[in-house]
């Protein structure tokens, strides 16, 4: 297997393990254009706790891919994101927060 597939295969079991529905074909779409991200340990999870992080999530995922306004709903679409993932989880993984965040916004053709 191939280092995207076992990472694919620890985001499902992750997902699973946080009951979270979800569409395979376009959560592996996500995955790929997360790009390097997801290869290192320090960029492969979101830290929440971070507002630099969190901007940057906010700025270069949301509005720069996903061609989404700059607005309030953003911040609590994140925030969302952040309480379905779990405030203590540490393993709030770049590419599940990006595909949740995809599914609210109904951005899938993004990845089409």
């Amino acid at each position: 297997m191939s280092k995207r597939s076992d990472l694919i295969n620890k985001y499902h079991q992750e997902m699973n393990t946080l009951n979270i529905s979800y569409d395979a074909a376009l959560f592996e779409k996500v995955v790929i254009g997360c790009g390097p991200a997801i290869f290192t340990k320090d960029s492969e999870t979101v830290s929440a706790s971070s507002e630099t992080e969190l901007k940057t999530v906010r700025q270069n995922f949301l509005i720069k891919k996903l061609g989404l306004a700059d607005t309030a709903e953003l911040d609590k679409a994140i925030d969302e994101v952040i309480e379905k993932l779990g405030r203590s989880n540490k393993h709030k993984y770049r590419a599940i927060f990006y595909y949740l965040l995809v599914e609210k916004f109904k951005k899938a053709s993004v990845y089409a």
